[in-house]
C-alpha cells in the first residue's frame, strides 16, 4: 500500500518573495546607470549644439562679409545673417542655460560674432568651447 501524498511530489513553479525582490533591485540599478549616461550623452549633445550654432554664424559673417565687401569693424546687423531665407534660418540655444548675443560688426579675427552666455560657471564649463578654439574664427 502506497501512503505517500501525491502533492508531495509536485514541484513548486512560483519565485519566493526574496527572489523577487533581488531581480527588482538589479532592474533599478540598471535603470539608474542608463539615467547617468543618458544626462552624459544629452549635456554632449548640447555642447556640440552649442559650439556648432556660434561657428556656423561665425562662418556666415565671414561669408557675407566676402560677399558684400565688408571690413573688419563695418555694421553688420544680425538680421542680414539670421533668418529666412538667409545664410542661417534660426541660431536657436540647445538648452535654457545658454542665451545668444549678436555683435553688430563684422568681428575681428579670434572675436566672434555670436556670443553665448551661461547662467553660472558649471554651465559655463559644460557647454562652452574650450579656450583658444576659436582663435581662428
Amino acid at each position: 500500500m502506497n501512503t505517500t501524498c501525491p502533492r508531495s511530489k509536485a514541484i513548486s513553479s512560483g519565485m519566493t518573495l526574496l527572489e523577487l525582490t533581488v531581480i527588482i533591485l538589479v532592474i533599478l540599478s540598471l535603470i539608474g546607470i542608463l539615467m547617468v549616461g543618458v544626462s552624459a550623452w544629452k549635456r554632449g549633445a548640447d555642447r556640440s549644439a552649442n559650439i556648432l550654432n556660434i561657428r556656423n554664424v561665425q562662418q556666415s559673417v565671414r561669408a557675407h562679409a566676402n560677399v558684400t565687401g565688408l571690413d573688419i569693424g563695418d555694421p553688420c546687423p544680425s538680421s542680414d545673417i539670421v533668418g529666412p531665407g538667409k545664410y542661417l534660418e534660426t541660431a536657436v540655444a540647445p538648452n535654457a542655460s545658454i542665451s545668444y548675443t549678436y555683435a553688430n560688426q563684422v568681428p575681428a579675427f579670434g572675436s566672434l560674432f555670436l556670443q553665448a552666455s551661461y547662467s553660472n560657471a558649471e554651465a559655463e564649463a559644460a557647454y562652452a568651447p574650450e579656450a583658444g578654439a576659436t582663435d581662428d574664427w
